[in-house]
């Protein structure tokens, strides 16, 4: 976790509160491998389909935004290689992904 602390203080900074610690039931473990994908309606929001796992800096929230799926959460992910969004603004090399962009890698899941 010590890996983080200098992100998580950095965007709790930028947030102006504290990221969530408490990891919800029934939420992929940090330390799994994830695939992040495009939207399949649009080219975004990511200019690509790459490869990251999920960051143990903070716990997946809820995602706050009339458009999420009910229940759907919002996880950190620590990106293989650093990426640009369809904004083309970047790179980014970890961000807050919604659920619904991801796909857990169905390999061997991490010691928890």
């Amino acid at each position: 976790m010590s890996e983080h602390l200098g992100d998580r203080e950095a965007v709790e900074h930028i947030i102006g509160r504290p990221l969530a610690q408490e990891w919800p039931p029934g939420a992929l473990p940090a330390g799994i491998r994830v695939t992040v994908v495009q939207d399949e309606n649009w080219a975004g929001p990511w200019r690509q389909v790459f490869t990251g796992t999920i960051s143990g800096m903070a716990a997946p929230e809820p995602v706050d935004h009339p458009m999420a799926h009910d229940g759907e959460l919002a996880y950190w992910v620590d990106f293989d290689e650093p990426q640009h969004d369809t904004s083309d603004d970047g790179p980014y090399r970890k961000a807050q992904i919604w659920a619904r962009y991801l796909r857990a890698d169905q390999g061997v899941l991490p010691d928890l």
